[in-house]
């Protein structure tokens, strides 16, 4: 085959290098008989450069052609081969990448789908539940009945009623009450006694928490402290975390506001949300997912009493409007140690019980008609349960009372305010006589006045 090639190649060349000296041509002449005539230049015109014809072009182009098929043909076997494997491999690393990235976006794409059905299912859930508040009636204002413990177990619960302002759907709740001024505090009044709250100042700030466990949690002081920690002694427990567990010590307000700790205990369990309390040198809170009241001694660093709330609400049943399961919530005033949450008997109603501080038995109960999930956040001052309208409006009011010494409640418009728009905590601090408050990363305390106690 190669030879051939070689000859047509070398005739090839050779009829290209005649035509450069001679030239042919054929035609008719006048009786119509074919004649050659072969012309070949003189000596003088081959000297001459020339233009080649047509033919000779077209002979270079087929040389062309088949200097390449030889050069194909003389080739090793796998040299195209393995250019073509390449190839091929490329294109197939290529595609499983391509194939893997579209598997990515895809799962992707389901996962946001899973996400908006949930959203929208939560949506559809709280318009239900926003109509249902709208349509129903308020039902008039009754008195308030004290009841102890083993007669709510007896007795029939009333359906619980709201106050007289209107409420929406818990989770978008921003009460809009109506501010009234409070008069000037005048020889009526004192800071000493144990009347009804007439004035919350301004709020002071004492410090930024450093960190996200730092949004919303509980600080507190031991109106009762009991050695080894002073009455000076301020206590606080990031409530943000997986396992909240540990509380932080500092010798003073000082030490407090600049950030050093000279204490931090790591709890046995961990504690739920914001409604710890410190009394006679014990911690008393919630055990995280459980209705279980714990006494944790301070001296001793270990757990001096448990008990279960009877019939308490836990894990977001009954919240306060901010939620963050908020359902028990304890505290200390001048009558001892006290606990706010709410009950399937009650519908939701804020229930108060005065507890035994060794035991964490309950003493006495008192149901009110006020709905937990209306407000956002309480505290007790002598014997008084006070409510704040709104977590997140920089002016709200504390806009109810229940005193449970005459097992009354009355509505009320005291200005407070949530300087930081997400006020989580709000507690009495005996030691102090100020509300102590956690608003948005910031803790701060708030100077109170009350009326002078009326004589009996």
């Amino acid at each position: 085959m190669l030879f051939i090639l070689s000859l047509c190649m070398f005739g090839l060349v050779m009829q290209g290098d005649a035509q450069d000296r001679a030239a042919l041509w054929r035609g008719n002449d006048r009786s119509g008989r074919c004649q050659y005539t072969f012309t070949v230049p003189s000596p003088t015109e081959v000297s001459c450069p020339q233009v080649a014809p047509p033919e000779v072009e077209s002979l270079k182009a087929r040389l062309s052609v088949l200097e390449a098929l030889v050069s194909q043909l003389q080739s090793p076997p796998g040299a195209h081969r393995g250019t073509g494997v390449r190839s091929h491999s490329e294109l197939q690393e290529a595609l499983n990448q391509v194939m893997g990235e579209r598997n990515l976006l895809q799962g992707e794409k389901e996962r946001m789908e899973r996400a908006l059905e949930g959203l929208q299912r939560r949506m559809e859930e709280m318009k239900r539940e926003t109509e249902r508040l709208r349509n129903r009636p308020c039902p008039p204002h009754t008195p308030m009945v004290q009841t102890s413990s083993s007669q709510q177990d007896r007795n029939p619960i009333r359906p619980a009623a709201d106050s007289a302002w209107r409420y929406g759907a818990s989770g978008f709740q921003e009460l809009k009450a109506e501010v009234t001024e409070v008069p000037a505090p005048n020889g009526n009044q004192d800071n000493t006694g144990c009347g009804t709250l007439v004035l919350v100042g301004e709020p002071i700030t004492h410090r930024k928490a450093e960190s996200i466990a730092g949004k919303y949690g509980v600080w507190m002081q031991d109106p009762e402290a009991v050695s080894p920690y002073g009455p000076n002694m301020v206590w606080r427990i990031d409530a943000i975390g997986s396992e909240v567990r540990q509380l932080f010590g500092y010798d003073d307000m000082e030490q407090f506001s600049k950030g050093f700790p000279s204490k931090v205990l790591l709890l046995p369990d961990p504690v739920e949300s914001t409604g710890a309390t410190l009394y006679r040198g014990s911690l008393y809170y919630q055990r995280r997912f459980s209705r279980t009241l714990i006494r944790y001694d301070l001296a001793s660093e270990s757990i001096a009493a448990r008990r279960e709330l009877p019939h308490a609400g836990f894990r977001g049943q009954f919240p306060y409007s901010w939620g963050g399961y908020t359902d028990i919530d304890l505290s200390v005033d001048e009558k001892g140690l006290w606990v706010v949450y709410s009950t399937n008997k009650a519908h939701g109603a804020i229930v108060i019980s005065q507890l035994d501080p060794h035991t964490l038995e309950v003493k006495k109960s008192w149901e009110t008609n006020i709905r937990k999930a209306s407000v956002a956040n309480s505290f007790i001052i002598c014997g008084k349960l006070y409510t704040v309208a709104s977590y997140a409006a920089h002016n709200t009011t504390i806009n109810y009372m229940y005193d449970t010494k005459t097992s009354q409640g009355k509505a009320m418009s005291i200005p407070f305010k949530n300087k930081y728009g997400y006020n989580s905590m709000i507690d009495y601090n005996l030691a102090q006589r100020k509300l102590f408050a956690w608003d948005n990363f910031h803790l701060v305390s708030y100077d109170i006045r009350l009326g002078r106690q009326q004589a009996n």
